[in-house]
């Protein structure tokens, strides 16, 4: 895996945080990721349900509806499409569509048939941790050691993946930012992701325009004017040993990333 890596967001959904209801569309959605591509997207993380607090779940049907469409066509412009989803049923149909990743918000738990679907295809598999559902998880955001304690949630769910017969170099981890994390919880995973690192596994983080970077400026920032935030969050996250920045505004990153790399190779030529 040639890294950092971006991964470009492209949520088909009316009520995702920053952009539900934009791309809600096959036509929105297939140009989006084309621009996401041409703006220096690796990968297209394509989603149909929206996970951010108090979001309602859709039918399994809808969010086939959503996603299913999608890959189809821009399995055309790449090969590097991700599916987001919790559910077994949509991980099968996406990658008959085309898909070649699953990113599972639930680490294959919110479904029985997900790990075992995961252990049939030799793509990458990205787990992320998290507590409760979309519903409840904000009541769950209670730690005594939160970098310890998700340290050792993955450390078991690493294990259990590979007895399941998931080969440990396929893995991704991802310490879910914002999802039962305070914006206290999600600086201090960041301050620490590089204990993340002695696992063996690339971390995925997702900062983009969340909840947190609205906190810091005191509760006065909407969701697209959170981009100076989000590429500190993300640049921080490359020093601490990130392989993978999954974000709304690519361009933008790919600039930042971009010199991030240069500054590394001339330290490296001195």
């Amino acid at each position: 895996m040639k890294l950092p890596r971006i991964m470009g967001i492209l949520n088909i959904t009316p009520d995702s945080f920053s952009d539900g209801g934009e791309f809600n569309n096959i036509d929105k959605a297939v140009a989006h990721a084309e621009k996401m591509l041409a703006d220096g997207a690796d990968i297209i993380d394509v989603g149909g349900e929206s996970t951010r607090p108090n979001a309602a779940p859709v039918s399994l049907q809808e969010e086939l509806d959503r996603t299913i469409p999608v890959i189809e066509k821009i399995r055309h412009f790449t090969d590097q499409i991700s599916i987001d989803t919790r559910h077994a049923k949509v991980m099968k149909q996406a990658f008959k569509a085309g898909a070649t990743m699953i990113n599972d918000v639930s680490a294959l738990e919110d479904d029985p048939q997900s790990i075992g679907f995961a252990a049939s295809f030799n793509g990458p598999v990205c787990i992320m941790h998290k507590k409760g559902t979309p519903q409840t998880m904000q009541q769950h955001a209670n730690y005594n050691d939160i970098v310890q304690e998700i340290y050792d949630y993955f450390h078991s769910r690493i294990s259990i993946c590979e007895d399941a017969g998931i080969n440990k170099g396929r893995l991704i981890i991802d310490p879910g930012l914002g999802f039962a994390k305070t914006a206290e919880h999600n600086l201090e995973i960041l301050k620490n992701l590089d204990k993340f690192t002695s696992l063996g596994c690339p971390i995925l983080i997702g900062a983009s325009r969340k909840s947190f970077i609205k906190h810091l400026m005191n509760n006065e920032t909407p969701a697209d004017k959170r981009l100076g935030g989000s590429l500190a969050a993300n640049l921080y996250a490359l020093d601490k040993g990130a392989s993978i920045l999954r974000v709304h505004d690519v361009y933008e990153t790919f600039q930042a990333v971009k010199m991030w790399q240069s500054i590394q190779d001339a330290t490296a030529i001195k």
